[in-house]
C-alpha cells in the first residue's frame, strides 16, 4: 500500500469515527501500517500528529454545531464530539478557536478553519498532498455564483511564526480568518485552501465590491496578535479573482484560486 492509499483510508478511517475514541493505533490498524509510518505520513502532508488532526476535525464539527444553534446543550454537543464532560470539551474547544464554547455561541458566522483533508487522485508526491483540502462540499455554491469575485489571502513569512511556536501559527491561521470575516459583506463566504492559504467567495459580480474587500484587509496588515507575552505582526497576500473558465470544474477552480494567490506575491 503507498502513501496515497494510506492517507485516503486513514482520512476515511477518522471521518467515519470522529463520534468515537479514536487512538493513533486504531488508525494505524485500520490502514494496516505501522503507527510511526501513519505519522511520519501526517506530518510530511499537514505539519499535524494525527491526534492533533482529529482534534481539530473534531472542533470544527463541534464548531458547526453551536454556530448552527441545533438546540443541543454544550454537553451534548461534547457527547457527540466524543468527550465525556463538559470540561474536557471546553479545553479541546479553546485550544483550537480560543475562546470557550459559550463565547463562540455569540459569534454571527464561523470559519472553515479545518476542513477535511484527502490525498490527491494523481500520485504528484508528497510535495503536492501538502494542499489537499476537500471544499468540495461547496461546488453547489461555487455553481450558483460563477460569475462572482474571490478574494485571497495568504499569510506571509508564516514559517518565522511557527518557528516560534506552532501555536503561534495557528493563532496566526485564526487571526486571518477573522479579519476575512470582519470585513466580509453578508452572505460572503470564507474557507481555506491550504495550509495558510484563505478565499473568500462573493456574492457580487463587481470588480469594485472585491477590490475595497481587498482593500480594507490590507489595512490590518502590520497590526499584531498575542502569543503569550509576544505581539507577532501579521501580514497578508491579498488579491481579488474571478474564475474565467466557460465551465466551472472543482479542479481547475481549485488551482485557479492557488494560482492566483501565488501570482499576488
Amino acid at each position: 500500500m503507498n502513501n496515497l492509499e494510506i492517507l485516503a483510508d486513514a482520512f476515511e478511517f477518522i471521518e467515519v469515527n470522529l463520534q468515537k475514541e479514536i487512538k493513533t493505533q486504531d488508525v494505524a490498524d485500520a490502514c494496516f501500517c505501522s503507527k510511526s509510518a501513519l505519522e511520519k505520513i501526517f506530518r510530511c502532508v499537514s505539519k499535524l500528529s494525527v491526534h492533533e488532526y482529529i482534534l481539530k476535525r473534531r472542533m470544527m464539527i463541534a464548531a458547526r454545531m453551536i454556530a448552527d444553534n441545533s438546540g443541543d446543550n454544550m454537553l451534548d454537543i461534547a457527547l457527540k464530539c466524543g468527550y465525556s464532560t463538559h470540561e474536557s470539551f471546553t479545553r479541546a474547544f479553546k485550544s483550537v478557536w480560543n475562546c470557550n464554547p459559550s463565547e463562540f455561541k455569540n459569534r454571527k458566522s464561523y470559519p472553515e478553519l479545518f476542513p477535511r483533508r484527502y490525498p490527491p487522485m494523481e500520485d504528484g508526491g508528497m510535495k503536492n498532498m501538502r494542499n489537499s483540502i476537500d471544499i468540495s462540499e461547496m461546488y453547489d455554491l461555487f455553481k450558483a455564483r460563477a460569475n462572482c469575485y474571490f478574494v485571497c489571502c495568504d499569510i506571509k513569512h508564516l514559517v518565522p511564526i511557527n518557528d516560534i511556536a506552532y501555536k503561534a501559527g495557528d493563532l496566526a491561521i485564526l487571526e486571518t480568518m477573522e479579519r476575512m470575516y470582519r470585513e466580509a459583506g453578508e452572505g460572503d463566504y470564507v474557507f481555506r485552501i491550504g495550509a495558510d492559504e484563505f478565499v473568500m467567495l462573493t456574492g457580487s459580480e463587481d470588480s469594485t465590491y472585491a477590490e475595497s474587500i481587498c482593500n480594507r484587509i490590507r489595512e490590518y496588515n502590520g497590526q499584531c496578535f498575542k502569543y503569550e507575552d509576544k505581539e507577532i505582526p501579521l501580514n497578508l497576500h491579498i488579491v481579488a479573482t474571478k474564475f474565467e473558465g466557460s465551465q466551472l470544474k472543482y479542479n481547475e477552480l481549485y488551482e485557479h484560486l492557488h494560482n492566483a494567490i501565488n501570482k499576488c506575491k
